[in-house]
């Protein structure tokens, strides 16, 4: 008599490797950062060929933050390596740019203070919460970050006339979408933690 095929119920489940596309694109974006920050400080930021190839540095950077989210999640290559490292290489580019920004005297401080408070104080509530769950982007964090992104593009241009008032009222918009933001993730984490899952996006 034959044995009883196996059962491979209580098998435990394989995660995924964390050598993959997505995480290769996320650890682009971190190699990008430096390269991006010299192209911007070079010739102390008056070099306007620079000044264009680190907006198009920039760009590229930002678009591996949407492409390897898609890719993680279509492909099932979410994996804890992803989790962490991503947020922290999306707020080293944004922070770089703020910061390079700054301290060429393009950008006041208190924007980048601002933001940066925001952004640090997110990804620490996101990580002191993830293993609860994780709390699905809203339609406002993805405005922010699309206000973010532009508003710094707009900044790394050397553009004249109305693109300088232009570009100091999507960095006021992205300003208020990220203060607002903020506020929502603090309120969202406190019912995460409440409730102990994770609440529907918003």
């Amino acid at each position: 008599m034959k044995p009883p095929p196996p059962d491979h119920v209580g098998d435990p489940v394989q995660s995924p490797s964390a050598v993959n596309l997505p995480n290769a694109l996320t650890m682009l974006r971190l190699l990008l950062v430096p390269v991006f920050l010299w192209l911007l400080l070079r010739d102390g930021g008056d070099d306007s060929v620079s000044r264009v190839w680190a907006a198009i540095v920039f760009v590229i950077a930002g678009a591996t933050d949407f492409v390897d989210g898609e890719l993680a999640r279509r492909q099932g290559l979410v994996t804890t390596f992803g989790k962490i490292v991503d947020p922290i290489a999306d707020k080293a580019l944004t922070g770089a740019a703020l910061l390079g920004l700054s301290s060429l005297g393009d950008l006041p401080w208190w924007v980048t203070i601002v933001i940066l408070v925001r952004e640090v104080g997110v990804t620490l509530l996101r990580f002191w919460v993830i293993r609860i769950g994780v709390i699905p982007a809203s339609r406002g964090g993805k405005a922010k970050t699309a206000a973010q992104m532009l508003a710094i593009l707009l900044f790394l241009l050397p553009v004249t006339g109305w693109l300088l008032t232009a570009r100091a009222l999507v960095m006021g918009i992205a300003v208020l979408l990220t203060l607002g933001t903020g506020v929502d993730y603090i309120a969202r984490v406190w019912r995460l933690r409440r409730l102990g899952r994770t609440p529907a996006p918003s």
